[in-house]
């Protein structure tokens, strides 16, 4: 089920889609997305998450172009403790097909661990796959 796609200035766009079936909300960015564009759309996933909450999220970057996020500062002080607020548990999250490589690679501080696990892929298929996993353990 479609739920909001929000659109940058330059052509790009964060889609959030809740997937009834499968049980996840998935992120889709896709073309130019900016840092203060890159927040809206976090900030919009929380929003959405507040009125469904989703303990799965499937962030897939794989159609976004140039750099992503360059504040992980953010994520992890403002965006993350509210997002576990809400439930979050675990985060498929796919890198640019044009990179392969995130700045979500960090270790998470030592308040989240244990509460959130964040797994890296390059492919959505594998993603999903490790999702589908979680919903059965």
């Amino acid at each position: 089920m479609h739920t909001d796609t929000l659109s940058t200035a330059d052509g790009g766009s964060c889609t959030l889609t809740f997937e009834e079936p499968a049980g996840w909300l998935r992120a889709t960015w896709r073309g130019h997305v900016d840092p203060v564009e890159a927040v809206r759309g976090a900030e919009n996933y929380l929003a959405h998450a507040a009125l469904r909450p989703c303990p799965y999220l499937l962030n897939d970057n794989s159609a976004l172009l140039g750099p992503w996020f360059d504040s992980v500062d953010w994520l992890e002080r403002v965006w993350l403790p509210h997002a576990l607020r809400l439930g979050l548990r675990y985060i498929a999250h796919v890198v640019q097909a044009d990179i392969h490589t995130d700045v979500l690679t960090r270790t998470f501080p030592p308040a989240v661990q244990g509460r959130l696990e964040l797994q890296i892929f390059s492919a959505v298929v594998e993603a999903e796959e490790w999702l589908r996993s979680k919903r059965h353990d």
